[in-house]
């Protein structure tokens, strides 16, 4: 199971994925932008829908595991190691 840091944008103009950046304790975290307001964990949906279709994997092997009202959330990817979830991400 792979842990993946990222750092949500809600309301966006488009669903997109912005790189790579570091978060302030140090952690390499995915930059993420989504159209979806962060009202009733709907940019969390969107967040978990976009990475889950970058990654090639099915929308139920991405959850949120913490960050649900922050900026800076904890997704895990079963099926997948964190080594083969960055070489994915990365090659976008």
């Amino acid at each position: 199971m792979a842990r993946l840091f990222v750092k949500l944008t809600p309301g966006a103009a488009q669903d997109r994925l912005d790189g790579w950046d570091s978060d302030p304790e140090g952690r390499s975290v995915l930059k993420v932008r989504v159209r979806a307001r962060p009202i009733e964990g709907k940019a969390n949906d969107a967040l978990v829908r976009l990475v889950a279709d970058a990654l090639g994997v099915p929308r139920s092997a991405v959850s949120l595991v913490q960050g649900d009202r922050s900026r800076i959330k904890r997704l895990e990817v079963d099926g997948l190691g964190d080594d083969e979830v960055r070489q994915r991400l990365t090659a976008l």
